[in-house]
């Protein structure tokens, strides 16, 4: 999942950032309106992480556009107004949660599983595809009952496949995905994660397999 954080304080932003990033988020962190604005038009991202004391306004103010930019993204006010007029603020203005500061990190990733379970376009918990069962509000694959080990990158490689399974997914398309605005992406990089993840699909007998389509994308189907 790729996430937009919006977080003036810096600090507590790296921490946050680097805490979602360790639980294999990919997150692109800006600081202001104005910036969250620009981010919001690439109409990438899978959840929004609010503050709502930026520099250059409220940041309720925002989510009019977050909706119209990318329709049932979830999300989610982080804030320090904590008062009962705030929360109902955030939530009347179309937040799908609100999460005072400071907060348990914990809590805030059990948030996030509860909002992507939510049916905004109707999105299954669960895919199950040849003998592979991923989770999608965990992240968290399995062959016939045994976890999949997987890295950070694969297991986004493999929500996006599997998101539109028997469908060619263009190679922009994953990237944008998996790599978050301030990644180096060298050329070869997307190939490396999606051989491993191959390779790991395979020797576990997944019963599913990923096929490259020249000059085009992936495309991730069941084995005949």
């Amino acid at each position: 999942m790729r996430i937009l954080l919006i977080e003036d304080e810096a600090e507590f932003a790296k921490a946050l950032r680097s805490a979602l990033e360790r639980d294999r988020f990919v997150v692109d962190w800006v600081a202001s309106l104005s910036l969250a604005s620009e981010a919001s038009r690439s109409r990438v991202h899978e959840l929004v992480l609010l503050d709502r004391t930026l520099p250059d306004g409220d940041g309720l103010s925002l989510i009019p556009q977050l909706r119209v930019d990318t329709p049932g993204v979830p999300i989610i006010v982080l804030s320090a107004r904590g008062e009962l007029t705030d929360r109902v603020a955030g939530l009347d203005d179309g937040a799908d949660d609100y999460l005072v500061k400071p907060f348990d990190l914990e809590e805030m990733l059990a948030r996030i599983r509860a909002v992507q379970r939510r049916p905004n376009d109707l999105a299954p918990d669960e895919i199950v595809i040849g003998d592979l069962a991923f989770d999608m509000a965990y992240g968290e694959a399995r062959v016939r009952g045994a976890r999949l080990d997987l890295q950070r990158r694969e297991v986004m490689v493999l929500t996006t496949l599997l998101r539109r399974r028997g469908r060619i997914v263009v190679r922009e398309s994953l990237e944008e995905a998996v790599y978050g605005f301030d990644d180096m992406i060298q050329s070869n990089t997307l190939d490396s994660h999606i051989s491993r993840l191959r390779r790991k699909l395979s020797g576990a007998g997944a019963g599913v397999e990923i096929h490259t389509v020249r000059g085009v994308g992936y495309l991730l189907r069941e084995k005949d």
